[in-house]
């Protein structure tokens, strides 16, 4: 779905990234770590064409996309959802428009076909009832869950999420953490995730969603599932670490054991 290769970038003396390469597979997870500059949200923006590297390749869905124009661009977008920190909401506009804007203003589709897509994403994040509420009406999660909607409307097959969780209860959190695991597994929807927040990557990576009898299950996931979540680690822009949650735990490297003391 995604691979970087050997992804550079400076802002002047400043290295942001160096030689940075991974791989991203159809229905898997990567959760990137690292301190505050280690150039974490620098890799979304690199990835949806805000930035462009210095060196090194992007490639998204085979195609490369860091030579791109901004209008080349505009299409690879089409697969790309992105969920903000603060959700990014419009607030002069009811949660339907929010969710719907790219389906009504980008892809031109209709009143009635764009309600009922609306409509559908809101009841997978359980938020059918507030689809004609304003943003200043909803909680902190409520608003994230919309901001998950609002991406997954045009059923992209990529989601990049920028700290989703930062600033929420625990139990809110793990509201949101529920929804990325059902995305990934129910939708078969590649994610990235960008966060500092352990216990809320732990969780991802370690859990699965199925359906049984009609309902959405959330459990523990198996070691197969689990090995389809990678972590990377970044450390002066550089990755000091990949892996899955079990060799993540066993490193003994002194900075990463640090980071998740």
């Amino acid at each position: 779905m995604l691979a970087l290769e050997r992804v550079s970038l400076s802002f002047d003396d400043k290295v942001i990234l160096r030689d940075v390469s991974f791989t991203l597979y159809r229905g898997h997870t990567k959760i990137i770590l690292g301190a505050s500059g280690s150039g974490k949200s620098t890799t979304l923006k690199l990835i949806t064409g805000l930035l462009k590297p210095d060196g090194g390749e992007i490639w998204v869905n085979g195609e490369r996309v860091d030579t791109m124009s901004e209008r080349e661009m505009m299409k690879v977008r089409t697969d790309l959802g992105m969920v903000f920190q603060e959700g990014a909401l419009f607030d002069s506009l009811t949660v339907a428009q929010n969710v719907g804007y790219k389906l009504s203003e980008e892809l031109q589709w209709d009143e009635d076909k764009t309600r009922a897509r609306v409509e559908e994403v809101l009841g997978f994040v359980s938020l059918r009832e507030f689809i004609d509420r304003m943003p200043s009406e909803l909680s902190g999660g409520q608003r994230r869950r919309v901001a998950i909607a609002r991406a997954l409307a045009a059923r992209p097959g990529i989601l990049l999420y920028d700290e989703a969780t930062t600033g929420l209860d625990p139990i809110t959190a793990t509201s949101i953490d529920e929804e990325m695991v059902k995305l990934r597994d129910l939708e078969e929807v590649s994610s990235i995730i960008v966060t500092h927040q352990l216990r809320d990557a732990f969780f991802v990576a370690t859990h699965e969603a199925q359906r049984r009898d009609g309902k959405v299950v959330i459990s523990e996931a198996d070691a197969a599932k689990c090995d389809e979540a990678e972590f990377i680690m970044l450390k002066d822009g550089v990755i000091c670490f990949e892996g899955n949650a079990q060799e993540l735990r066993a490193v003994k490297d002194p900075y990463i054991r640090d980071f998740l003391s």
